[in-house]
């Protein structure tokens, strides 16, 4: 697997749990923006809601990141042209407090409740652990390269 290059048609992004300078699913969105960069993103968006997240968090638009992107710079060479180009300079802290956030938020709204069981009940409806965004991310990658839930 090649991470400059990611085919996300032959393997999933990086788990939303994974981060890059503390920021949750940082590497993903990365991964996805690269993909799409290529035409190898698959059913894979970038610039989703999650993505949008993050974004907002740095007040960096879609745009800007994926240009960056597209210069091949390495994870490294990103983060420290997010810390740069942030428009919101979040604190560790607050960093720190999203990431926490992200990684255990559900679905908040009646619209979200209803997607998240709709995919839930299709790829894993007897997995009664799954009750948060990165599970059912985690679980919908692994199902849908072959794996059994």
């Amino acid at each position: 697997m090649n991470y400059s290059t990611p085919d996300l048609t032959i393997h999933p992004p990086r788990s939303p749990r994974i981060q890059l300078g503390g920021v949750s699913a940082l590497p993903r969105m990365i991964d996805k923006c690269r993909a799409t960069l290529t035409g190898k993103n698959g059913e894979y968006h970038f610039n989703c809601p999650l993505d949008q997240r993050i974004l907002n968090l740095f007040g960096i638009t879609a745009e800007a990141f994926q240009a960056e992107v597209a210069t091949g710079a390495g994870d490294g060479d990103i983060w420290a042209w997010i810390q740069a180009n942030s428009s919101t300079k979040p604190s560790e802290w607050e960093i720190i407090q999203w990431s926490e956030w992200q990684a255990s938020r559900g679905p908040s709204d009646t619209d979200s409740r209803e997607y998240f069981h709709d995919i839930h009940s299709k790829i894993g409806a007897k997995r009664e652990d799954i009750s948060n965004w990165f599970e059912l991310l985690d679980l919908d990658d692994y199902v849908s390269f072959g794996g059994k839930a």
